[in-house]
This record gives structure tokens, sequence and C-alpha cells, in this order.
């Protein structure tokens, strides 16, 4: 272990806990998790530390779910980038939906959720999902269960349905628009022990 450090600072958990909504004990324990994949000891992760959790080496989309955790052009990721990361994912409180409406939205809000799924699908990073970048994370989440020809279809068709500026791709707007009636709280939200 060295001398790392294996304790969060007060100050630390209290600018993570305000930032990102997570509780004290989520947050220790997530540090715990955390300190446990930093394989290096050096206080980040890099993409192969996320490629040793089984849930996300299994997952057709992990990938894109680890570069996710990266800002653009960096291969770490500290801890406070990681929280921030993860708190897309934690599920929203009955006392958050009336919160402060002149602070910043929680990482968890519903538009936040979308912006993060978006980032998914728009791979070269234009604000739209082009018919390429939707048959990729099609092939991806099907293999090679449909052919091409069916997978070209169903992203034609996917793309007919969602444009409405007949620019051929999916805008966030037009994203937001065909999942307004989906839950996208219950969807994308991981429990997280207490």
């Amino acid at each position: 272990m060295g001398s790392r450090s294996t304790l969060l600072r007060d100050e630390e958990l209290e600018e993570i806990k305000k930032e990102t909504g997570f509780s004290h004990s989520q947050i220790t324990r997530l540090y715990s998790r955390f300190t446990s994949l930093d394989k290096g000891e050096n206080g980040t992760l890099s993409r192969e530390d996320f490629q040793r959790i089984p849930e996300l080496a299994i997952n057709p989309l992990g990938d894109r779910i680890i570069n996710a955790f990266f800002p653009e052009g960096e291969d770490q990721v500290n801890f406070r980038g990681f929280m921030r990361t993860l708190a897309h994912f934690r599920p929203i409180e009955d006392n958050e939906k009336s919160k402060d409406v002149n602070g910043p939205e929680p990482l968890n809000s519903r538009s936040n959720k979308l912006h993060f799924a978006f980032r998914l699908y728009d791979l070269d990073k234009d604000d739209k999902i082009s018919r390429d970048e939707l048959l990729q994370v099609l092939r991806m989440m099907v293999g090679v269960n449909i052919s091409d020809e069916q997978l070209g279809s169903i992203a034609d068709r996917t793309i007919q349905e969602a444009d409405q500026d007949g620019d051929s791709a999916i805008s966030f707007t037009e994203f937001v628009k065909v999942l307004e009636k989906v839950d996208v709280e219950q969807k994308m939200s991981i429990r997280f022990l207490h």
C-alpha cells in the first residue's frame, strides 16, 4: 500500500456529497470500491481498471460506458471524476424533486441522464446521432443475431420516426422527444447502498 492515503479528507467528502448528492456512507463505500479497482495505486483509474469490472466486461455498451468516465483526451480518472459520472445513475429521491430552482441542476436529473445516454450514441460528438452511429450501437447490442439488412432497416425506421427537421439524423431535442414517455429515471438508475 505504501504511503497512499486510504481515507478521504472531510472537506473532500463534503464537496463530493454536495456535487453528487451521494451520502457520506455511499461515498465511503464507493471510495473503497475505487481503491480496490486502482491497480496502479496512484489514485486514478485507467480504462484497463474499468475493464476488470465483470458487469462492464459483458455489457455490449461497456466500452462506451467506460469512455464516459474519461474527459476528452484523458486516459486516467480520479475519484471525483469517477463520482461525478456515477452520479448520473443515482436515483432521484422524493425530496430532490423540489430542489432549489436557482441552484445547479443535479447530475442525476432527467435532462442530465438523457445527455449521458445521447453521448453514448453520438460517437463523433457532432450533437447528432447519424445512421452509422445508430447502426454501430445496434450491432453491439444484437451481435450477429440480425442481418446487416435488417439492422439497416431498423436504423432507417428509427431515424425516420425521430427526425423532425429532415437532416437524416437525430438531434438531442429529437432524442428527448422520442424518449418523453420512457421512464428514464427507472432505466438509468442504479441502487447504491446507503
